[in-house]
């Protein structure tokens, strides 16, 4: 990948200061050269990278996961989530998997024409896109290159399915569009909720709107007609099991149709930033974390097999597994199909095509 450092200046875009906790980032495997600060870094400011990548869709061969392909407008997350999987990709860009993915954000400006591009070969035959598979598509970057807006746009001409996972109430700007997909192929959007309490969600995901607006958006989206769920992910053994049955009530209360969760994975440099910052965020709870997740690992930190990086095993999982089930029907929710997966995708017919 070709990046090219971007001021936010250019082209009538603000410069955005992130005000950021200090620079913080885990060794960088992938670098051989590590330097160290002399004294506490200054505060990080948010810096924009434009990728020059020939290719959006990003192919999932994880037979664990219920989607194969995913569309990924940016690299890194200015929501700055303790707790992100994405966080250690950020290293095969010669970025640091800490404060680095908080401010360092790559953006693809040409994702809706490689989109467009994509759609027109004619091995494509439709397949669900999930946006987004890595990285939020609605973070705050968004307000000003409408990346997502302008890729759903194509989606919509093309008749294309969508899954959408969100902790951005700017989803609600396109409400339009969902409404076309709802209509014209089929949608479902997941707002991310994995706390109860806006103070816990604050300290564990610094800059993402607070749970308060995330259910005040998935009502909005539920009432317009768009299908909507809620995703309880991730699961911190310790932390938040215990706001299951109101995440689930409130999401129910939203009008959500479908519910998931998810256990809490550390891979590579992950952990060592999510340790880091949940022992300043909760020192008093971070040893019963730690002792929990070890608990449903079988011992370690997290597993990365596949069928078993997402759930844990032992009593205390079992334990878990059965409060989100019974929770789940207490609230309401049903096993809901969110949309049929008969073919929708259609390429738009040109005037060409008319002519002839």
């Amino acid at each position: 990948m070709d990046i090219q450092n971007h001021e936010l200046t250019t082209g009538g875009r603000q410069e955005h200061d992130a005000s950021m906790r200090a620079i913080s980032n885990p060794p960088n495997p992938f670098d051989s050269q590590h330097r160290d600060l002399l004294e506490p870094a200054g505060a990080a400011t948010l810096t924009v990278y434009e990728d020059e990548t020939r290719d959006i869709l990003s192919r999932n061969d994880s037979p664990d996961l219920p989607f194969r392909w995913s569309v990924n407008p940016y690299r890194g997350c200015f929501h700055a989530c303790a707790y992100c999987y994405a966080r250690a990709s950020h290293e095969y860009w010669g970025f640091g998997a800490g404060t680095d993915f908080d401010s360092k954000i790559i953006v693809k400006e040409d994702a809706p024409r490689l989109l467009r591009q994509a759609f027109d070969r004619p091995a494509w035959r439709g397949e669900l896109i999930l946006f987004s598979g890595n990285t939020d598509c609605y973070q705050p970057l968004e307000t000003s290159y409408g990346l997502t807006r302008a890729c759903l746009s194509v989606c919509v001409d093309y008749r294309n399915p969508v899954s959408v996972i969100t902790k951005g109430t700017l989803v609600l700007r396109d409400l339009d569009l969902l409404k076309r997909l709802n209509r014209e192929a089929r949608v479902c959007v997941y707002l991310s909720i994995p706390f109860s309490s806006d103070e816990v969600a604050r300290k564990v995901e610094s800059h993402a709107p607070s749970t308060t607006k995330r259910f005040e958006a998935m009502k909005v989206l539920a009432d317009a007609g768009i299908p909507t769920g809620i995703s309880i992910a991730p699961l911190i053994p310790g932390l938040n099991e215990d706001d299951i049955p109101e995440l689930l009530e409130r999401a129910r209360e939203a009008g959500a149709c479908t519910a998931a969760a998810t256990l809490l994975r550390l891979p590579g440099s992950v952990e060592a930033v999510f340790l880091d910052r949940m022992t300043e965020a909760f020192p008093d709870r971070i040893g019963k974390i730690v002792k929990r997740l070890r608990e449903v690992r079988g011992g370690a930190m997290t597993e990365g097999s596949f069928f078993e990086r997402h759930r844990g095993k032992g009593v205390y999982w079992d334990m878990v597994e059965r409060l989100f089930g019974m929770a789940k029907r207490r609230a309401g929710f049903t096993d809901v199909d969110t949309g049929s997966m008969v073919t929708t995708f259609r390429r738009p017919v040109g005037e060409q095509a008319v002519l002839f």
